[in-house]
């Protein structure tokens, strides 16, 4: 079931890791960046997991396997195993699996992790169009990824194979800032070859079905930085989120949303996980929370009061989601959003 068309964010009386089972957390821009963790990920995930939380870590970056990243995560302080961590790569592989005959060739176009996926799943990757594919699957493979690879998948795709995508995430996140992510390289190919893949990452069932058969979570709270996967994929999914502002999404986005994009909570980070989010209640015409009032007049957005920015943004989402229903705010946002410093 999906999820209804949000107005405005939520609140908790209790803290998030209390009120839900499950953290689904999404790794770049959320846990880390560049290979380093984001100020107070590593407390606040340690302090979320000792008070009873089950920390899973949903990435759609396909380059790594799942004992890689949980390695890492370790590395950075925060203690992981194989299963905990779900990818883009193991969802693929299952679609894949589902239609395709046991033990049939694939062409990769990507790292590691999607070549232990597809073995995982009975498929044999292989590194050439020349070698019988019967189908293709591209997935991140880093910055070094070598040009050639995909002039070897528009070869076999243009020959009628059947093309796979781990995901189509156009950016991602780095310690330098945002680099072209899957999504980039995917449309490279298909300018090559005017051929669609069949993509199973975020936001697209595919992911959730595979995050839900790893975790068997109850009542799970998507934990993500993007508005187009993660909070996407948990309204496809009928299920709550957490939008943190440590990755690519900023507040003029997020005030702008659809309402796909319209995560059930907003925090600066994952201290958000420990605590209760502040109401935002409607005043007179506006929207109030903490210090702060929001309201739609002459064709912008209005911002009053003082206090925490969050509760700013809070009260600006909404009062722009409100005004917008099921489409896109066009309210002039950028005198309040700007008033607010984030």
């Amino acid at each position: 079931m999906s999820g209804t068309s949000r107005t405005r964010p939520s609140g908790s009386s209790t803290a998030l890791s209390e009120a839900y089972d499950t953290a689904l957390l999404d790794l770049d821009g959320v846990v880390y960046a560049g290979g380093q963790a984001i100020d107070h990920a590593v407390e606040a995930l340690g302090t979320a997991r000792d008070g009873g939380m089950h920390l899973a870590y949903v990435t759609n970056n396909a380059l790594r396997t799942p004992a890689a990243v949980a390695a890492h995560l370790t590395e950075l302080g925060v203690p992981a195993e194989p299963t905990d961590v779900i990818t883009s790569a193991q969802a693929v592989a299952r679609l894949m699996a589902d239609q395709l005959p046991a033990g049939a060739r694939v062409l990769v176009i990507g790292g590691e992790g999607l070549r232990v996926a597809l073995r995982e799943r009975g498929l044999e990757p292989v590194e050439s169009a020349d070698d019988d594919p019967v189908a293709v699957v591209q997935g991140y493979g880093g910055p070094d990824l070598a040009w050639g690879r995909f002039a070897e998948a528009s070869y076999a795709i243009n020959r009628g194979l059947p093309w796979f995508a781990s995901n189509t995430d156009l950016t991602i996140p780095g310690a330098r800032g945002i680099a072209p992510g899957n999504g980039a390289a995917v449309e490279v190919v298909r300018i090559a070859t005017g051929a669609e893949p069949q993509v199973a990452g975020k936001p697209l069932p595919p992911m959730h079905r595979e995050t839900v058969l790893r975790t068997g979570a109850e009542r799970p709270l998507v934990v993500g930085d993007r508005l187009d996967t993660d909070i996407e994929g948990a309204f496809n999914g009928g299920v709550d989120s957490l939008l943190v502002l440590t990755g690519v999404t900023d507040a003029a986005q997020l005030v702008t949303a659809v309402p796909e994009h319209r995560p059930t909570y907003i925090d600066a980070d994952l201290r958000g996980l420990l605590t209760g989010q502040p109401e935002v209640t409607e005043d007179g015409g506006g929207f109030r929370c903490g210090g702060w009032t929001a309201s739609a007049e002459g064709g912008a957005l209005v911002l009053e009061g003082d206090g925490d920015a969050l509760d700013g943004l809070r009260a600006l989402c909404a009062a722009a989601w409100s005004h917008a229903g099921d489409g896109a705010c066009d309210l002039d946002a950028d005198k309040a959003v700007t008033r607010l410093g984030l």
